[in-house]
């Protein structure tokens, strides 16, 4: 049985040295194996069908055939269409009435708990705010995310030591869920 799945590259093809052409990792993707595999925009979604359902093992194949074939390491979380549809469903920002770059989603690699975030004091941050998820972080930022001053927070590497963490807009996590369940 296969399972359709989306792969989030951290950090290509904005603003760095780590430019990996779609094209060339929808060729990567099928040379592992996989099956339906398509991409969505320049910066790092790839969706895919495989028969193999651990999804870190397909993350860590997907890192090292990138690394192998472009010369540079690139963090990869996969996951499923139920976990990404969970994760929109269970949004705790009123999505429908918010634009796409007002609410982001933080994929990360493992379970975060609050006391990761327990230092950080949230109303001095308002209207901005951020809510955990499962293996997720929600922020709403009002202005963006290029003008979060939260976001910027959330970033710091005592907060993201020990997990891969990358972020979509709404609009993208949206796409993603309608992407995999195809």
């Amino acid at each position: 049985m296969t399972t359709t799945y989306a792969a989030l590259l951290r950090g290509i093809n904005v603003g760095g040295n780590k430019k990996l052409p779609m094209a060339d990792l929808r060729t990567l993707l099928e040379g592992l194996g996989h099956d339906s595999v398509r991409t969505y925009l320049q910066s790092g979604q790839a969706v895919f069908t495989s028969g193999n359902g651990d999804e870190e093992f397909l993350a860590a194949e997907l890192a090292q055939a990138i690394e192998k074939r472009f010369g540079f390491t690139v963090d990869v979380i996969v996951r499923d269409h139920a976990y990404l549809k969970a994760i929109a469903d269970n949004c705790p920002f009123p999505a429908a009435e918010l634009e796409g770059k007002q609410l982001h989603v933080t994929y990360c690699s493992v379970p975060v708990a609050e006391d990761r975030f327990a230092g950080i004091d949230q109303p001095a941050y308002l209207p901005e705010e951020f809510r955990l998820g499962d293996r997720a972080l929600y922020l709403y930022a009002p202005d963006g995310l290029g003008r979060s001053k939260l976001a910027v927070e959330l970033s710091r590497p005592r907060l993201t030591k020990g997990l891969i963490a990358t972020s979509r807009n709404w609009n993208t996590v949206v796409k993603l869920v309608e992407m995999t369940a195809s």
